[in-house]
């Protein structure tokens, strides 16, 4: 049996080109999923590859559809392997029931994991250019500083407890005892 699997990242990006390809070449069941191919916990890659069976063929759009780390790649080729299964590639068109086909798809594999990261390098450069210039890239702090000292004087005085300080500044409990747990610190 061939079996699909189409993986986007993120919410906003479509997975209906690669599930008209899937469908192309005869793909009789895919398996769908939103998750980073950086990631180990991708429910619906592991229900396809306990699924498998001797003679099935695991066939993806592009080969970092399946994994974007080497080590996961290979280790995804294991347990297909094992199950007596093949692996197509349609855009690398890797086909590892050849053995020409298993080092192409080794080769294109470190590919993939240099291009992931080269991208995390350039992210880190970026980042540090950013925090040299006084940027501070990510989440907004949902309290101020006036509104962090607030909270450090009415829980300290016992006016209020942290659960309390929490619902009055519409912040989670963890957000209070950060804010202590800095203030002490910074007293240290």
């Amino acid at each position: 049996m061939n079996l699909g699997y189409a993986r986007v990242s993120t919410d906003d990006q479509a997975t209906a080109a690669q599930l008209d390809a899937l469908r192309a070449v005869g793909c009789e069941r895919v398996f769908e999923e939103r998750a980073s191919g950086g990631r180990w916990d991708r429910p619906e890659l592991h229900r396809m590859l306990d699924q498998l069976r001797d003679g099935d063929v695991v066939i993806v759009w592009k080969l970092d559809r399946l994994s974007r780390s080497l080590k996961d790649l290979l280790s995804i080729m294991e347990k297909i392997d094992a199950a007596g299964a093949g692996f197509r590639s349609l855009t690398e068109a890797i086909d590892t029931t050849t053995p020409a086909g298993r080092m192409m798809m080794q080769m294109v594999g470190v590919f993939a994991e240099f291009e992931r990261e080269m991208i995390r390098e350039r992210t880190r450069a970026g980042l540090e250019r950013a925090r040299k210039k006084g940027r501070h890239p990510g989440r907004k702090p949902k309290l101020s500083d006036d509104q962090r000292q607030e909270i450090r004087d009415m829980v300290r005085s016992g006016k209020r407890t942290e659960a309390q300080a929490a619902r009055l500044f519409g912040v989670h409990r963890s957000t209070i005892s950060r804010v202590m747990r800095e203030a002490s610190d910074a007293a240290a």
